[in-house]
């Protein structure tokens, strides 16, 4: 059997038990068809990009599954037919992640410790980022006097 991962999008106006009783309608799908769900996590409501089909908020959902590729058609046929679902995906992968996925994971602060007032600092204090003046340029000889115009010297 191959690996799959399923992220699909729910309507924003269903409610959390109609998003988990579509992952069991999908679920229940896979599993008649001699597969298995090895992962489902809800990411919850989040914002669309762009509105789909009038909506601005979509439930978020990803199942991991492990199961033969007439399984994976018949879900995502289901999924074609099922008005709650507004958009998803399904991708063939070589492996299935163990643990949470990237979205799951919490978001590290590394790299935000050295902001400092809307600029950043490097390893030496230096300043870089964020708007304000311009040192001079300079030219390919490395001195910061504008080279002379005209070609004469």
């Amino acid at each position: 059997m191959a690996f799959y991962e399923s992220v699909f999008i729910a309507r924003q106006d269903v409610s959390s038990a109609q998003v988990d009783s579509l992952v069991e309608a999908f679920t229940n799908i896979i599993q008649e068809r001699g597969g298995k769900v090895t992962k489902k996590e809800y990411w919850g409501l989040r914002n669309l990009t762009y509105r789909i089909k009038k909506n601005r908020k979509g439930h978020y959902v990803l199942l991991n599954l492990d199961a033969p590729p007439p399984a994976i058609t018949e879900m995502e046929r289901n999924m074609r037919i099922n008005e709650d679902i507004i958009r998803f995906l399904t991708v063939r992968v070589d492996a299935l992640e163990e643990g949470p996925s990237a979205m799951m994971q919490s978001k590290s602060r590394e790299g935000r410790d050295d902001r400092e007032g809307g600029r950043f600092r490097d390893g030496e204090g230096r300043r870089f980022g964020g708007g304000g003046r311009r040192a001079p340029r300079s030219d390919v000889s490395g001195s910061a006097e504008p080279a002379a115009e005209g070609g004469a010297a």
